[in-house]
Parts: structure tokens; C-alpha cells; sequence
């Protein structure tokens, strides 16, 4: 999978909308992400509201990618009926991965800015997007067409490998 090898972190987006039908496709990849007993808490919000999204890169400092963005995908868990409630943010990690990859592989670029577990950047999130209590913001995920990509840096270290035999 090449995708993992060549993913890198979009800030800066082309002005050109996403498809839907590629937006459907991050929304696939992420449902297809494994989870802590199959629990699939994580909840998801796909914002193109240019205002929302202005809104959006002010939540915190690190957020301004989401204004220049055409889309983002806020991905939330519901904290509500878990089986395993302290492994709803890993889930939710592992599906924001999916979506990266995916959007690699479609030409696409992102990045991850993240929100949990700071309330308030969570709480800000929350009252933009008029959440449901029970829903709590994890990461914002901007995405669209790069203005430029840079390859990926190797980060290969064989320092940081240890086997136990």
C-alpha cells in the first residue's frame, strides 16, 4: 500500500470542490476501521459550510488549515451504550487514518488536527457544530485538493526497534 509511504500533511487546499462521490469514499474507508469489540462510536460530521468552516480554524491556534479548506470531516465519538468507553478515541484515531490514506489514494490531501482530549477546543467544536451532548469532538479533518505536496520524509529508525526474544 503505497498510500502509508507517500500520505503526507496538507495545510494549503487548491479552490475546487471535493466530489461527492470521493467524499463517500473517506466516509467508507473510515466506517471500514477496526474497533475496540465492534463498539463503532465514533460519529461523523462533513462540513463544506464555507462559514463553519472559517469558524472551524479558529479553535485553536493549530486549526487554521480547516478556513482554507473546501471540506472537512469532524470525527466525534458518542460517548453513549460503549462496551469499551476508554478505547473510543483509538477507535476514532484508527478511522482518521483510513480517511488519510483514502484520501491519498484518491489524489486528495489532509491533516489531522486534533481536539480531544483539550476541552476547550472540544467544547468549541461542539457549539459550532450544535452537537448532540452525548457526542464529543475528537479531530478535525480538512481535506481537498493540495496546492503542493512535498515527498514524505523517511522516518525509518532502526534505533527506536527493539526485539524480545
Amino acid at each position: 500500500m503505497n498510500a502509508i509511504f507517500s500520505r503526507t500533511s496538507i495545510r494549503q487546499f487548491e479552490e475546487r470542490e471535493v466530489e461527492a462521490e470521493k467524499i463517500e469514499m473517506l466516509l467508507k474507508a473510515a466506517f471500514s476501521a477496526p474497533t475496540a469489540k465492534n463498539q463503532q462510536a465514533w460519529e461523523f460530521y462533513v462540513v463544506t459550510n464555507k462559514e463553519i468552516l472559517q469558524q472551524l480554524g479558529k479553535v485553536t491556534p493549530f486549526a487554521t488549515p480547516a478556513a482554507n479548506a473546501p471540506a472537512a470531516i469532524v470525527i466525534c465519538y458518542n460517548k453513549e451504550n460503549l462496551r469499551v468507553p476508554d478505547r473510543a478515541v483509538q477507535d476514532c484515531a484508527i478511522a482518521t487514518e483510513n480517511i488519510w490514506l483514502e484520501c491519498e489514494e484518491l489524489g486528495l490531501g489532509g491533516v489531522m488536527l486534533g481536539i480531544a482530549p483539550s476541552d476547550e477546543p472540544m467544547n468549541k467544536v461542539a457549539e459550532i457544530l450544535n452537537l448532540p451532548e452525548n457526542h464529543l469532538a475528537f479531530t478535525i479533518f480538512p481535506f481537498g485538493y493540495p496546492k503542493n505536496k512535498k515527498p514524505q520524509k523517511n522516518r525509518y529508525d532502526e534505533n527506536k526497534i527493539h526485539f524480545v526474544k
